[in-house]
């Protein structure tokens, strides 16, 4: 077991560098780590056939509970969490048929005109806005979009969309801390602890709730100068375009409409409903498949099926850490180095999270803490749900702290780069970082108060 424990160390320990050097995809790096895992260490190390069909996990599909149950099953984080899959599968091709609809740019326009295009209410409406979109729609989809009328909005309105930017990208991080479907991380610790929407909402999103409004206040003095010199610009809000342009057919944007409403109330209720997040993704793909049956094959090939593949691998990799007891060393280490604290477990929890989701992927993170945090649980009699919510706000604020720390950072400032506004790490640190510091401050604090 040692030698397993060893090369499953080794594997993820290489993945993991990989991934932050950056030389080659993603998804090629966690699918081939993932088979090493299961050819050499579950093969022929370990020899058990048994570890490799645990972690595939296939079984898991065809069982009842895996479409229909009371709550989402908590053996779901063994292996590949299939579950995930579908429902980020499902939410991308939703996603594709609200841009080809014209949701967003329509969105944006329509706020930017009911603001008066004057820059100040803008930045705090686009901040509220990117929250907002960000608790039920993938955050790097909501800052492609904002991003880019941003920059568009500013070349209009004569000012420096760098400040709205940063803004933006941090209010959606924040966001999708708030709800079980806005981030990655949350969407793994939801389908593999039995966490429903509601859950999040009431737990994480309080917590993402009152620190939006200090962070709106936070970013407003730290740009305050900007703004105020934005707001002298005389700018001709008559030339500006109609939301209405943004609307490429009416009909394809009723039913985008429609199907985006269905979905939130699906997931809304789904803990009522006994529907699972992985029956969700599906209806939702089949529904807006057969509503946009026309372009049907241009949302598929749209879908970023990397991405898919990068969790699969992923959990294959993080599959070697569990089933060779590593986690488990790992949630002992913590016990001990908190010596059965809960306030000292929180506290590790969120700020090792934090720290290391402003330099590496916050997904593959939360992925390899699942297993350490229930074994933690078990073995420290500590309520699982506290710490469950300590890693959420962790990983997904900790990355809003740098460049690189989420997806959504590196879309938001290589759309800035496009179009020639180059935001550095200086920059970009320079208002981001103490903004992420408050943010999990305020989180811990509240966990305390609330859990200890």
């Amino acid at each position: 077991m040692l030698l397993a424990q060893i090369l499953a160390a080794a594997i993820f320990v290489i993945m993991f560098l990989l991934i932050v050097l950056d030389k080659i995809e993603r998804h090629y790096v966690t699918l081939g780590c993932g088979l090493l895992t299961l050819v050499v260490v579950f093969g022929i190390v370990m020899q058990s056939p048994h570890a490799i069909l645990e972690t595939l996990n296939l079984s898991s599909i065809f069982t009842p509970d895996f479409w229909y149950a009371a709550s989402e099953s908590s053996e779901s984080s063994s292996g590949i969490n299939w579950a995930t899959i579908f429902f980020i599968a499902g939410m991308m091709v939703m996603v594709e048929g609200m841009a080809k609809a014209g949701f967003f740019r329509w969105l944006c326009m329509r706020l930017a005109k009911l603001v008066n295009y004057k820059p100040i209410p803008l930045f705090v409406a686009f901040m509220i806005m990117s929250a907002f979109l960000a608790m039920f729609i993938d955050s790097i989809t909501v800052i492609l979009f904002l991003a880019a009328v941003t920059v568009e909005l500013a070349k209009l309105l004569k000012f420096n969309p760098v400040p709205m930017i940063l803004s933006e990208i941090f209010c959606a991080n924040l966001g999708g801390s708030a709800t079980m479907c806005g981030d990655p991380p949350n969407i793994i610790i939801g389908t593999s602890l039995g966490y429903s929407f509601s859950d999040f909402l009431t737990n994480t999103g309080l917590m993402a709730g009152i620190s939006l409004i200090l962070i709106v206040a936070y970013f407003f003095l730290v740009f305050h100068k900007e703004l105020e010199e934005a707001e002298k610009n005389a700018v001709d809000t008559s030339s500006m375009p109609d939301p209405k342009e943004a609307i490429k057919n009416k009909k394809d944007f009723t039913l985008a409409c429609i199907i985006f409403g269905c979905a939130v109330v699906m997931l809304v209720t789904h803990a009522q409903t006994g529907l699972t997040v992985a029956f969700i993704g599906t209806v939702i793909t089949i529904v807006t498949l057969l509503a946009f049956a026309r372009c049907a094959k241009e949302l598929l090939s749209k879908v970023d099926y990397k991405t898919l593949l990068f969790f699969i691998g992923l959990f294959m990799v993080v599959g070697g850490l569990e089933q060779t007891g590593i986690l488990e060393i790992i949630a002992g280490y913590i016990g001990r180095a908190s010596k059965g604290n809960l306030k000292l477990m929180i506290a590790i929890i969120i700020w090792v999270s934090a720290v290391a989701s402003a330099f590496v992927d916050n997904i593959p993170f939360a992925a390899t803490m699942i297993p350490v945090i229930k074994s933690l649980a078990a073995t420290q009699g500590v309520n699982l749900e506290t710490l469950a919510w300590a890693l959420s706000m962790g990983t997904d604020i900790g990355g809003s702290a740098t460049p690189i720390g989420a997806s959504a950072n590196v879309v938001g400032t290589s759309v800035a780069a496009k179009n020639g506004y180059v935001i550095g790490w200086g920059t970009y640190c320079k208002s981001a970082a103490p903004a992420t510091i408050i943010v999990v401050t305020i989180s811990m604090v509240i966990i305390f108060i609330r859990y200890c």
